[in-house]
């Protein structure tokens, strides 16, 4: 593939997410517009009974901003909030109001009340301020901004604006012992108009995204009369040997680097790094495209050719890191190419033969069936548990061993051939498997370590 249809790949995906993402932030906020409001328009939640021996309940401050904010910033929100109280006690008459904060604490000071700190379910959590049990009666204060007094249910509807405020449920004489039933409810003007920005930003990111892919996957080379190439097996490189053997579809070989040096290693993933901000980028492309690739041999039962080379290049760039600075083996010190092709000098090859059908079904069920395999792969690269003072550090087997290859190489130069065959057999195992989980083949992988840094010529087992 060109490098201007690789960009484009990467770059559609990326641009796909944020649009998938704002069409279904959309979608959800349009769903509650839509069904979640009721007659008058107002999201309505019902949060419980509020209890308390004291003389009042208070629940905030709210912060809507400084009092430098712009009242025409609230005005296009267009935010209305409704409180209904209904007193549990129908003789008694019941107080709600809203005021700013410094107002209602100066006016509770000396006080004991209850706080609201936090309502989960049915269950309210509050704080008590202590104090005394005598205080003016709340409808005798002039402080309030909106109020409502009276026996039975009392509704009041207010317009936030700049400021801390406080709402305060009181008995209206401002006598102990409270019990209400509370409903809360909120109108915003502007969800319907969020929505309708989300869904036309997200639509518009998603079909540019969908665009670059289509562009980017239709990178396979085209004959002069505008043909498609016969599919092409993988390839033979100098090096190490990428090409089908025994019937394999996937097929990754690696061979050590005569010139190895005895330190190196230790430094090696830092010289990785920007090799593995590039492959983190990759790897989010080849999830999206794996997805893609899903629908089309659901529908078509091929794997469009150009998705398909990219996911080889991006397993084939991650194999070359791998092996270079991480579990791959720590087997050559040349620094591996930024680049999705094979190259002609790699110790580390990896290939996929390209399928010329697969079967439209088994790419609902391949993550179930391979669900032995990935049980099998987490323990072998991450499975133990080795517990610190304050943590547990996920030990697996390859990286122990890759770490005892690396611990001989620096102490007697010499890379310790029977570890070498084991840790190249454990990475072509997972390949296998990550190359069938990614819907490459439909060959399932054996159940098989087949060590060594070539593939093996038959499908007897290795080692």
């Amino acid at each position: 593939m060109k490098p201007g249809r690789i960009v484009a790949l990467v770059v559609g995906c990326l641009v796909v997410l944020p649009g998938l993402a704002m069409l279904a932030g959309g979608g959800v906020l349009a769903g509650v517009y839509a069904f979640g409001r009721d007659a008058d328009g107002y999201l309505e939640a019902n949060l419980t009974t509020i209890e308390s021996p004291t003389v009042a309940v208070t629940a905030g401050p709210a912060d809507f901003g400084d009092e430098a904010t712009p009242n025409w910033v609230f005005d296009a929100l267009d935010v209305d909030v409704r409180l209904q109280v209904t007193n549990t006690d129908s003789d008694q008459a019941v107080f709600i109001g809203i005021g700013r904060d410094e107002d209602v604490d100066a006016y509770l000071a000396g006080t004991a009340f209850d706080e609201v700190v936090e309502i989960n379910g049915r269950r309210v959590v509050y704080r008590t301020r202590e104090g005394g049990d005598e205080i003016a009666p709340p409808t005798d204060q002039s402080f309030w901004e909106v109020s409502a007094t009276g026996v039975g249910t009392q509704e009041l509807t207010w317009e936030p604006t700049s400021g801390r405020w406080s709402a305060v449920v009181m008995n209206a004489d401002g006598s102990v012992g409270i019990s209400t039933d509370i409903d809360v409810g909120a109108k915003a003007g502007f969800l319907l108009p969020l929505a309708l920005t989300l869904l036309a930003i997200g639509g518009l990111l998603t079909a540019s995204g969908v665009v670059l892919i289509v562009v980017g996957a239709s990178g396979a080379r085209r004959a002069s009369d505008g043909t498609l190439p016969p599919p092409v097996a993988p390839t033979v490189v100098a090096g190490a040997v990428a090409q089908p053997t025994g019937g394999r579809a996937v097929v990754l070989s690696a061979h050590l680097d005569p010139g190895l040096s005895r330190w190196q290693w230790l430094v090696k993933w830092l010289l990785a790094i920007p090799h593995f901000v590039v492959l983190m980028f990759l790897w989010v492309a080849f999830g999206v495209l794996t997805v893609v690739a899903f629908f089309a041999i659901l529908l078509t039962r091929r794997y469009p050719r150009g998705i398909f080379d990219f996911n080889v290049g991006v397993l084939r760039w991650t194999w070359r890191v791998s092996y270079y600075a991480t579990t791959g083996g720590l087997g050559t010190d040349r620094y591996p190419p930024f680049s999705l092709h094979a190259e002609a000098d790699d110790l580390a090859a990896l290939d996929i033969a390209y399928p010329d059908e697969l079967n439209r079904w088994l790419p609902l069920v391949k993550w179930l069936l391979a669900i032995p395999h990935l049980v099998i792969l987490a323990l072998l690269f991450g499975g133990g548990a080795a517990t610190t003072d304050d943590a547990a550090v996920a030990v697996g087997l390859l990286g122990v061993l890759v770490t005892i290859a690396a611990i001989a190489l620096l102490f007697t130069a010499r890379y310790l051939r029977g570890l070498f065959d084991l840790i190249i057999g454990l990475n072509r195992w997972s390949f296998r498997v990550v190359a069938y989980v990614a819907l490459m083949t439909d060959q399932y992988p054996p159940f098989r370590l087949d060590q060594g840094g070539d593939e093996p010529l038959d499908d007897s087992p290795v080692g």
